[in-house]
């Protein structure tokens, strides 16, 4: 009886030994690679498998999702003889199961290599200034040719970005002196700018109002002197009309030399030679009013 048990359990041990080894589930997006005797049989796709137990070996799964992997720091040098230090990131994908597992034996190992190796060709083309300002153009250049390279690998190389570029202290100290000289300029050239316009709205604004004051000085200039024209117009209608005499005329030209030598700057008062003219006219004038008394006549003998 105990050796018919025995029997029994290891038969069941066995048997679940054998289902083990036959029923195989493979997840989501994995992969995996099955050896009938040592060569390469069939790859299983996610699901349920079923393989011949202790003849078929399936390996282990492959992770068919993108995948990200930063590489250390790559010394590379310029065109310009340039050391810079160079971190790079790559994403990739594995499309094919059955070549990353017998067509490469270090797949990452190989990518780091080829991608250093590309580095180097690219950067060495480069000045360090076109290294630090044309990013788009490295990483173009090394997914073209990783992605080339590594295709028969069963690897798509999605994309390829360089993540730093680290030149040496002594550059980096002359760049940032460049750049604060060439902040320096421009400031400089703007507030030259800045004042220049200034310097010309002020002598617009000041030619603007120049122009303006001219011609406010000459409009009133011509009211003055139409007000002045209508005023001795008038003065001359009102004497005519009132048909002075030339005592009266002259008495008004008397009455006015005073005021013609009014004034701080007239030291010296010249008499006008109508002077004598206007006395004698007012002579005359009183003369005429003013009648004198004549003697009585002698008497008749």
């Amino acid at each position: 009886m105990e050796a018919g048990l025995i029997l029994l359990i290891v038969i069941a041990v066995f048997a679940l030994l054998v289902a083990a080894k036959t029923v195989r589930i493979i997840p989501q997006a994995r992969a995996g690679v099955v050896e009938r005797l040592g060569r390469y049989q069939r790859t299983l796709s996610p699901g349920l498998a079923i393989v011949v137990p202790f003849v078929d070996h399936v390996g282990s799964m492959i992770d068919l999702r993108e995948q990200v992997v930063t590489f250390k720091p790559a010394g590379v040098i310029t065109g310009d003889n340039v050391g810079i230090q160079i971190d790079s990131v790559l994403y990739f994908t594995i499309t094919d199961a059955k070549s990353v597992s017998y067509e490469v034996a270090n797949p990452l190992q190989a990518i780091e290599q080829l991608t250093v190796t590309t580095l180097r060709n690219v950067i060495g083309g480069l000045t360090l200034e076109q290294t630090l300002t044309s990013r788009d153009e490295i990483n173009t250049r090394l997914r073209t040719v990783l992605d080339e390279a590594t295709g028969r690998w069963g690897i798509r190389v999605n994309r390829v970005e360089v993540k730093a570029i680290d030149p040496p202290a002594s550059i980096q100290e002359a760049m940032e002196k460049q750049m604060r000289a060439e902040r320096d300029r421009r400031a400089a050239i703007l507030t030259a700018e800045g004042s220049k316009q200034s310097q010309i709205l002020n002598a617009e604004g000041a030619k603007t109002s120049a122009v303006l004051t001219a011609e406010g000085q000459r409009e009133a200039a011509i009211l003055r002197a139409e007000g002045e024209a209508k005023a001795i117009d008038t003065v001359f209608k009102a004497i005519h009309a009132g048909d002075p005499d030339q005592g009266l005329l002259s008495y008004q030209y008397l009455q006015m030399l005073p005021k013609l030598a009014a004034g701080d700057a007239n030291k010296i008062f010249v008499i006008p030679s109508e002077f004598s003219q206007a006395l004698g006219n007012i002579g005359g004038a009183i003369a005429g009013t003013v009648r004198p008394q004549q003697p009585p006549a002698p008497p008749v003998p």
